[in-house]
């Protein structure tokens, strides 16, 4: 068995669901599959001495477990005040308009077509509901929506799809773009140096203990991937799909299509920085 400490970002063990740090909780989604691993994570996040909680990424529209949040934050003595997307993929958002219907909340996301309410969600912007803080911090790339939140009491940032608790995310072509998800990879690791941030809470799999492992990880992952497509197209594979049979023959095959979305993604950026 493989000690977790020596895997990328030092992932935590145990159960997923349950808590997760001070000042968060996870209540994992039941719907696992090889895209999202054990499930969606849903982050119920409060101060240990409030009486409101927010919600990050409700989940699939489904009723049994929106309902398991909402009992589970009252179950803690916490009404949900706030709904919170990182993206607008369905595993992570499909369910919000029902959530706000259970809770009565506001959702708040990149996304117009998302939002349920006024406001949205924006660079630099600080979310203040019951004394805790987050920071919001564009991640574009895995989509062009994604947002991280930066939970500076607890050293934690949420990632969403952006760093995920176990193996690599998609970079989702064409709405997302490689150029735009190493910025974002480099914008968190400015937050593990700079910020002291030392825990990830992904939007699938494990927590991981070591935030700037995970992203150092995450680049160099991205660096060895990119010079493999590089390699492979000079070596005449020219389309996606030819590209996917060879450089990810190692990978199971039911998750080709989606790596076959993150090799269009590394051809464009090829195309575009003039090395292809």
């Amino acid at each position: 068995m493989t000690d977790a400490a020596a895997l990328p970002g030092q992932p935590r063990g145990g159960v997923l669901s349950g808590p997760a740090t001070a000042r968060a909780v996870n209540v994992l989604a039941p719907n696992p599959s090889a895209m999202t691993l054990d499930g969606t994570n849903t982050w119920i996040l409060s101060e240990p001495d409030s009486d409101l909680a927010v919600v990050v990424d409700p989940g699939p529209l489904d009723d049994g477990h929106l309902r398991h949040v909402v009992a589970t934050a009252e179950q803690a003595g916490k009404r949900v005040a706030l709904t919170l997307l990182t993206h607008g993929h369905p595993d992570h958002a499909a369910g919000a308009a029902r959530f706000a219907e259970l809770t009565g909340t506001r959702v708040r996301a990149l996304d117009p077509a998302l939002r349920l309410g006024d406001e949205g969600l924006a660079a630099g912007d600080v979310i203040t509901t019951g004394g805790l803080e987050l920071k919001v911090v564009p991640t574009p790339g895995h989509t062009a929506d994604s947002l991280c939140f930066h939970l500076p009491a607890d050293r934690a940032v949420l990632t969403g799809d952006t760093i995920l608790g176990r193996g690599t995310t998609v970079v989702a072509h064409p709405d997302g773009r490689l150029g735009d998800y190493l910025d974002s990879l480099r914008r968190l690791r400015s937050l593990t140096v700079d910020d002291g941030v030392h825990t990830v809470l992904p939007g699938h799999g494990p927590v991981l203990e070591d935030a700037q492992g995970a992203v150092e990880y995450y680049l160099a992952h991205r660096a060895h991937r990119l010079a493999q497509v590089e390699t492979a197209v000079e070596d005449g594979y020219r389309t996606p799909g030819q590209v996917v049979a060879h450089v990810y023959a190692d990978v199971d095959r039911s998750l080709w299509p989606a790596a076959e979305l993150s090799v269009r993604a590394q051809l464009d950026y090829l195309e575009e920085h003039g090395l292809i």
